[in-house]
Parts: structure tokens; C-alpha cells; sequence
């Protein structure tokens, strides 16, 4: 992998492209001068978690014919109080539209927590991940 950082606007604001051209920008905190133009880093990584983790989700349930036509995930990560500010835990609320399976949804879920995902694995393991699963409301 090959990525390319540059800024794009002073302070803070920052775009990271890849090989293919596609990229995110970033921008730190207004508290410190940002101008909100991009996703806080720590943003970012949550993302992150959940983008490689849904990929997949919505992979291994296509191949048990679960046909998902809504699927949405909420994210709240809790970070210490302390400098580096770092994620201690994340709650991953994974919704699904009623005609999947949620005992394959969950197994899904699960699967990629603990075998597939590479970010999942990547993470300090003394982060918590807590996993919910449910049908849309």
C-alpha cells in the first residue's frame, strides 16, 4: 500500500490520496485551530474499523443468499481522558433491513471481529469492541 499526505490548506487541513487517486481529507479540532473541512484522524480510524468490518459482513452474508437492501452502522467510540487521547473502547451498533437473518448477521458480525477483519486486528487489543445486532427501526 502506498498512500500520499500533503497539505492542502494551513493549519490543518489535510488530503491522503491513494494509488487509484481516491482520497479523504482531514482537519484537526477548532479548539486548536481547525477550520472543519475534514474528518478528525481519530475519525477517521473509527471509520475505519467499521468500513473493513462491513466489507466483511455484507461479503460472507451475499454468499448465504441474505439479501440486504438496508444496512447502517452507528459508532461510538469512548477515548481517554489523557494525553494521547487514545480509544480505550468502541460500540458498533450493526442494523439490518427484517429479512436478514440476525443469528447469521450476528455470526457475520463476529467472524469478522475476530478472524477477517484487518483493522480489527490491527487495533491495540486492549481496546474493547462491543457488537450489537439488530433489524432497522
Amino acid at each position: 500500500m502506498k498512500l500520499d499526505l500533503k497539505l492542502v490548506e494551513s493549519p490543518f487541513v489535510i488530503e491522503v490520496k491513494n494509488e487509484s487517486g481516491v482520497s479523504i481529507k482531514m482537519d484537526a479540532t477548532e479548539k486548536i485551530g481547525g477550520k472543519n473541512k475534514g474528518m478528525r484522524p481519530m475519525e477517521v480510524l473509527a471509520s475505519s474499523l467499521a468500513g473493513c468490518m462491513s466489507i466483511d459482513v455484507l461479503l460472507i452474508l451475499q454468499k448465504q443468499r441474505q439479501e440486504v437492501t438496508f444496512y447502517e452502522i452507528n459508532i461510538e467510540g469512548h477515548r481517554k481522558d489523557a494525553v494521547p487521547a487514545a480509544f480505550e473502547s468502541f460500540h458498533l451498533i450493526f442494523s439490518f433491513n427484517k429479512e436478514v437473518d440476525l443469528e447469521k448477521a450476528e455470526a457475520a458480525v463476529k467472524l469478522s471481529h475476530e478472524k477477517y477483519c484487518s483493522v480489527s486486528a490491527s487495533l491495540n487489543p486492549q481496546i474493547i469492541i462491543k457488537t450489537e445486532v439488530k433489524h432497522q427501526s
